[in-house]
């Protein structure tokens, strides 16, 4: 007899749509459903992965990669040119860099005493000096970076690289974020990194990677044999359920992190395992360094690198509270007040572990496979605010990529004299992300998926690749 509900040729038009069943018959296997592997992209691809080093706070781009003369030579003098209403609006006069810039490589870009390290590698980096931003406020500008709207509900660019790429290793997610010691998550939370209305295998897995459980409850409570027999159990469960909701897409996505949470219970503790690095590899990470948290962040580095090597699409990786134990945990380069002492701790904590990571990226042949990002929700203000800080300045500032085709020891794009406003070549995240997918061979004009009546896309309605930038 013949269900009315859900009838035999229904269940194989599903059956043959869906991975969930397959999925679930594979659990315990070593055989994997194809369809969930590596799609291919759109056009051939020049990168693979993603390594995004979010800085969250917003860094000072004329303290780090744009320098301004002219604000030295105007210290303490009254901004010429209007000011823009932005966070808190208690502003004072031009605000000089307290730090020295000079060139460096063969491109002779210059980069400040805040980054050594990293400008050992100028020559494999474009940094895009004309960034903007739509909002001026944390949260808001954390969530339009990662996902092109200014609040929670939507993919983060992490989901729709995965989404549209897949994994290239079945025993690990596509999308994963890293954290060590006390980081903490941006403004904004976990919604950061969802995966919005993209299936929900899509969305980032987060990994404390110092922790005794990189992962929550990775660690098996039980004997091997005893969790075989629970899964086969679990298995015709789900099956059965999977039917009833003709291949639901939440379900399926939960069967295939199901599936997914078993196998890291054997490749997540192997990732974290860092017995196989030499200590000239540790020591180029900061393993060595006197400062906690640049030990700390050199972790997540390596993490990030066995990570990709691995096949994982995109590694975010997260800031750590300032040394001192007085910084916020949610946006630590947020110096509103002190921003010598605040952006001096920060970088301490990030520029050896970041130079090291794409030295040693270079240096095992992954760089040219690998995009390496370095960014933050907005910029800073060329005036100062309170005790010689800087407020939120989403007009013109700096973002830079490395590796995955890009054109190392390039500028592009400009911001006036006083590092304000861009006005040369202004560009927008939803240009970073259309050059980003354009490398992974994604075009970000087709990378959509049909939400509320209408093709969704990462991009929005916006978005023009960087080709200056591009090798």
């Amino acid at each position: 007899m013949t269900d009315p509900i859900f009838s035999r040729r229904q269940l194989l038009q599903t059956a043959s749509s869906g991975f969930g069943m397959l999925a679930l018959s594979s659990l315990m296997s070593d055989q994997s459903y194809a369809g969930t592997l590596a799609p291919e992209p759109h056009f051939p691809a020049k990168a693979k992965n993603v390594i995004l080093c979010y800085m969250s706070g917003g860094a000072s781009h004329i303290d780090t990669f744009d320098p301004k003369p002219l604000l030295k030579e105007m210290h303490g003098k009254p901004m010429p040119v209007k000011v823009e209403r932005t966070q808190f609006n208690n502003n004072g006069n031009i605000f000089g860099s307290p730090f020295d810039f000079k060139q460096y490589g063969e491109s002779g870009l210059p980069v400040s005493s805040l980054f050594p390290h990293v400008a050992e590698s100028i020559d494999d980096i474009a940094v895009v000096r004309s960034m903007t931003s739509a909002v001026n406020e944390h949260a808001q500008g954390n969530f339009f970076f990662h996902t092109g709207f200014p609040f929670i509900g939507h993919a983060s660019a992490g989901a729709w690289i995965n989404y549209g790429l897949g994994t290239e290793n079945q025993e690990l997610p596509g999308y994963v974020v890293l954290k060590s010691g006390p980081s903490g998550t941006p403004h904004g939370g976990v919604g950061l990194w969802s995966s919005g209305y993209l299936p929900a295998q899509h969305q980032a897995s987060q990994m404390t990677i110092d922790n005794a459980e990189p992962i929550r409850n990775i660690n098996a409570q039980e004997r091997d044999d005893v969790q075989r027999k629970r899964l086969a159990f679990i298995q015709d469960l789900d099956q059965e359920f999977l039917q009833s909701t003709r291949n639901d897409a939440q379900v399926e996505a939960a069967v295939r992190n199901y599936e997914t949470a078993y196998r890291m219970q054997t490749a997540v503790p192997e990732i974290c395992n860092l017995e196989g690095e030499t200590k000239s590899t540790l020591d180029m990470y900061g393993f060595n360094a006197q400062n906690p948290m640049t030990r700390h962040y050199g972790r997540q580095c390596l993490l990030a690198r066995k990570l990709v090597e691995q096949g994982v699409r995109f590694v975010e990786l997260t800031c750590l509270p300032q040394n001192d134990g007085d910084g916020q945990v949610a946006n630590p380069w947020d110096q509103h007040g002190d921003l010598k002492t605040g952006h001096s701790m920060m970088s301490e904590q990030v520029d050896q572990p970041i130079g090291g990571l794409l030295k040693d990226l270079k240096a095992r042949g992954l760089l040219k496979d690998t995009i390496v990002i370095w960014a933050g929700e907005f910029g800073r203000t060329p005036f100062s605010q309170g005790s010689n800080g800087r407020d939120h300045n989403p007009f013109g500032f700096s973002v830079w990529m490395a590796g995955g085709g890009f054109k190392g020891g390039t500028t592009y794009g400009a911001t006036d004299e006083f590092g304000y406003h861009a006005v040369e070549d202004k560009s927008t995240v939803y240009d970073l992300w259309a050059t980003v997918l354009h490398q992974l061979g994604l075009d970000h004009e087709k990378l959509t998926y049909r939400y509320g009546g209408r093709d969704v896309r990462l991009t929005d309605v916006h978005g023009n690749v960087l080709h200056d930038i591009l090798a």
